[in-house]
């Protein structure tokens, strides 16, 4: 065996042993962690599926969707409604909120056979003003709660009530890790390559006989159904949803997260959502030591914290357009096949 083989084996091992630890120190994030940070790990995970299915459609496909938050709207409120009337359990409600969704995806997903770029992002963010309408409008009001919103249900599995922080975290982890999975094998399959080639040259890759009404329908059912997974959560995940908590900033978050985690890649759903969920609480906390407490000052510089996080947003995609899951690969790749040694060498 050679050295480079063992060098890639060696490096192979590290990140398979440095992914397993991570995954188990999240596993283990009840025991040491307070209600607020388990609150927010939930998030993130919450924020993961959407943003993972997200990256299918505009990181693997190439199409970019601007209404996101519909099909997050739409899997919350299958799952709330489905809990309420139906008194269905979770492990039949997330499921329909997955298939309700992937259905819409599929509708929305018609205008990208005849029209993309621009014209395809107005047309997904049509579709997300029109389901919140849908949502608001008095005849599905009695359903939904109309504007005033409706209550989440309580998960409850084998007759246990989810109800604490730990409890709620350990129901949204396992998806996290199980849609980041299901991504990777997508992106293995002939299905994957066929997203791919679509993105690079669709007229190509219909040349070469990808039917791309197809595969680009199957790429918003599938990211669609991430969506509505990611609702369906949602609902169980808070007290109580109303309509504006899925519009159009929602969709900015998620094409955010996805941008600054890095489209196409494997791990940039997970640092995207960590970044836009985290990034802000850091903020409002640094800030909230600056002033003190003082609850005056506080008002004042909730603006500056808004600011600075955008303009840390576009400082990075300026300086790292390729995400946060390129820039830890760049940064690991010094130590690959003796780079760092070989630096130290020419200087």
């Amino acid at each position: 065996m050679t050295s480079e083989n063992m060098t890639a084996e060696n490096n192979n091992a590290l990140g398979g042993l440095s992914i397993a630890i991570i995954l188990v120190a999240l596993a283990d994030l009840p025991l040491y962690a307070n209600g607020y940070i388990l609150l927010l790990a939930g998030q993130i995970a919450i924020f993961t599926i959407a943003v993972a299915g997200l990256n299918i459609l505009t990181g693997m496909t190439g199409l970019i969707s601007l209404g996101h938050a519909a099909f997050f709207a739409v899997g919350a409120y299958v799952a709330a409604v489905g809990a309420k009337y139906g008194a269905l359990p979770v492990l039949v409600t997330l499921p329909l909120s997955v298939m309700a969704a992937a259905g819409v995806g599929i509708l929305v997903g018609l205008p990208s056979l005849r029209v993309k770029g621009f014209y395809l992002a107005l047309a997904t963010l049509s579709a997300n003003f029109l389901v919140i309408y849908l949502i608001r409008h008095d005849w599905i009001a009695p359903l939904t709660g109309g504007v005033s919103g409706i209550e989440g249900p309580v998960a409850s599995l084998f007759g246990t009530d989810l109800m604490s922080p730990a409890a709620r975290y350990y129901l949204v982890f396992p998806f996290a890790v199980l849609s980041i999975l299901l991504t990777q094998n997508i992106m293995r399959t002939r299905i994957g390559r066929a997203f791919i080639a679509i993105r690079d040259r669709d007229y190509s890759a219909e040349i070469f006989g990808i039917s791309l009404v197809r595969y680009k329908l199957m790429s918003f059912a599938i990211s669609a159904g991430f969506g509505g997974l990611a609702g369906g959560l949602w609902a169980y995940y808070f007290a109580a949803m109303q309509p504006g908590d899925f519009g159009l900033f929602l969709s900015m978050q998620l094409i955010a997260a996805l941008i600054i985690g890095g489209r196409g890649t494997i791990l940039g759903p997970v640092w995207g959502a960590v970044f836009i969920i985290a990034g802000p609480e850091i903020l409002k906390i640094c800030f909230s030591a600056f002033s003190g407490g003082d609850v005056m000052a506080q008002r004042y510089l909730s603006p500056i914290r808004d600011i600075l996080l955008g303009s840390l947003i576009i400082g990075f995609l300026i300086f790292q357009p390729h995400g946060l899951a390129a820039f830890g690969s760049n940064f690991l790749s010094i130590f690959r096949q003796g780079g760092y040694a070989n630096r130290l060498k020419k200087k």
